[in-house]
């Protein structure tokens, strides 16, 4: 007991020691765990000092002294039942406040605007809709709810914005989601906090939360003056791109460059080009395969009798590991491309089908 009353009180002090420190408070998501973790802090604290005063009040009361032979107390059920039912009811609330914290942190509105995130040894690239593309710097609109479609093309790496509370593994071999809504323009750190090899320390990014006037310029395809926006200084060396300096393709942007095709213009290209088209039509037909027309986000029928709703992991199993899940009613001759597409064409790809409703 007497060492989680010490843990409490150093962890309330250190916090509170850090108070002047704590990254800036970008999204909703942001305040409301920033609300929460001051009320379990603050909570510990009253606890710690209520224990702490009680045992010093009782220990001067009934010291040796004044009480040589200490009196038998038999039991009090009223005082029994408060330490008993008031912390559950605290552990409760905090469970149930947590819980609806973390749902709104993990559940992304309908409407997001997506961005697919790839994670390289040692460099984050960041694939738009429109096809843009940049190394070490993504671009969003303020007061508009992003998701962030991640994938690895190497080893396990972890994305993590301070600034927005959000965190979450970006995994080889499958898709994970990340989601926020940026309210403070300006220049917000990207770190990757999963150690992913010799250069992990120097995987940084930078989050560049734009005006409304700022995101049509970069949709307009003009170069934004990026050391002209604000920046949290609570992050050193938030002005230059990366620490990793002089890796290969390290921090570059194209800025808001037009592309010459969208993402889903990029992916009709490639199912040609990889041989797709010759079991996979897009306007609905069928031929040895599904169709793609309208087949993202419903359910099909496996020939095992499982049905499995189609996204972007399934698709991406399909075109890697065919057989892994065969639909009904088509033969399981498709053959295994894994290793014969990147991560960038599984995208392009893949968004491809979603454009085809």
């Amino acid at each position: 007991m007497i060492g989680l009353l010490v843990s409490a009180a150093q962890a309330a002090l250190v916090s509170t020691a850090q108070a002047a420190t704590v990254p800036v408070a970008a999204t909703d998501v942001a305040v409301s765990w920033d609300t929460l973790y001051w009320f379990l802090i603050y909570l510990s604290l009253f606890f710690f000092v209520g224990i702490v005063a009680a045992m010093v009040i009782f220990g001067i009361k009934y010291r040796k002294a004044v009480h040589p032979k200490p009196k038998y107390i038999h039991g009090h059920v009223g005082i029994e039942l408060a330490w008993t039912i008031i912390p559950t009811i605290l552990v409760m609330w905090i469970f149930v406040w947590g819980w609806m914290v973390y749902k709104d942190m993990v559940d992304a509105p309908l409407d997001s605007m997506e961005i697919h995130v790839i994670g390289k040894q040692w460099l984050w690239q960041f694939v738009y809709k429109n096809g843009v593309s940049t190394i070490g710097d993504v671009y969003v609109p303020v007061n508009k709810p992003v998701k962030f479609i991640m994938s690895s093309e190497d080893v396990l790496h972890a994305m993590f914005i301070p600034n927005f509370r959000v965190k979450h593994d970006v995994v080889p071999g499958m898709y994970t989601y990340l989601w926020f809504e940026a309210k403070v323009p300006g220049i917000h750190q990207i770190y990757c906090t999963e150690y992913c090899g010799t250069s992990h320390s120097g995987m940084l990014g930078r989050m560049i939360v734009l005006t409304p006037e700022q995101w049509q310029d970069f949709v307009a395809g003009k170069k934004i003056d990026v050391d002209s926006l604000p920046a949290d200084p609570t992050f050193p060396g938030y002005r230059a791109n990366r620490l990793g300096e002089g890796l290969e393709a390290t921090a570059q942007s194209t800025g808001g460059a037009a592309p010459t095709l969208t993402l889903a213009e990029k992916g009709k290209v490639l199912t040609q080009t990889k041989g797709c088209v010759a079991c996979h039509t897009g306007d609905g037909s069928k031929l040895i395969g599904p169709s793609y027309k309208g087949i993202y986000g419903t359910d099909v029928k496996l020939s095992d009798g499982k049905t499995v709703k189609v996204d972007d992991n399934y698709i991406r199993e399909s075109i890697e590991n065919p057989q892994a899940k065969i639909v009904a009613g088509y033969p399981g001759s498709m053959p295994v491309y894994k290793g014969l597409v990147t991560e960038e064409e599984i995208v392009s790809i893949t968004e491809y089908i979603k454009s085809l409703k």
